[in-house]
């Protein structure tokens, strides 16, 4: 069974104010941070600090509680259905962190030939990586499921 990737917007709703504030505070903060980093030991330095992920504390929580109130409002428990939310979460932060590595690499190769080169070339890098890699996971970890008994619904009724 194949699911096709796709956008939905509907968890916006989800959130409330203070939520999103959160985050902006949270991903600002780290950015400040990174200037400073760069400020004081240079661009180099700096620019590793850039793929910090600058949200993902923040968002591990509120998905996590977002869960559990989800599923209290129906009546069940729901800690154990928020764990592997934030968890699949953590996995999709992993894979955007090995395409922003394949980025950092590309565009380190090319930058000195044109940046506007180095930046669609380093563009289409993250992008291969990290769709290849929820490819891969993907692939590794249904078997891994239909092994234990539990498909992909069943995984998500809890």
């Amino acid at each position: 069974m194949r699911l096709p990737i796709k956008v939905s917007l509907s968890s916006l709703r989800e959130g409330r104010w203070y939520e999103y504030l959160m985050r902006f505070g949270l991903g600002g903060a780290a950015t400040v941070f990174t200037g400073l980093i760069s400020s004081r030991y240079g661009a180099s330095i700096g620019g590793l600090f850039l793929a910090l992920p600058a949200i993902f504390c923040a968002s591990a929580t509120l998905i996590e509680k977002h869960e559990i109130r989800r599923k209290r409002e129906a009546g069940l428990e729901g800690s154990r259905r928020a764990r592997g939310a934030a968890a699949l979460d953590a996995a999709g932060a992993a894979l955007g962190a090995l395409g922003m590595l394949a980025f950092a690499a590309v565009f380190w190769l090319l930058v000195e030939r044109s940046v506007a080169g180095a930046f669609i070339g380093a563009s289409l890098a993250w992008l291969t990586v990290a769709v290849a890699a929820w490819f891969v996971r993907r692939q590794v970890r249904l078997p891994r499921l239909a092994q234990r008994g539990r498909g992909p619904a069943m995984s998500r009724s809890r």
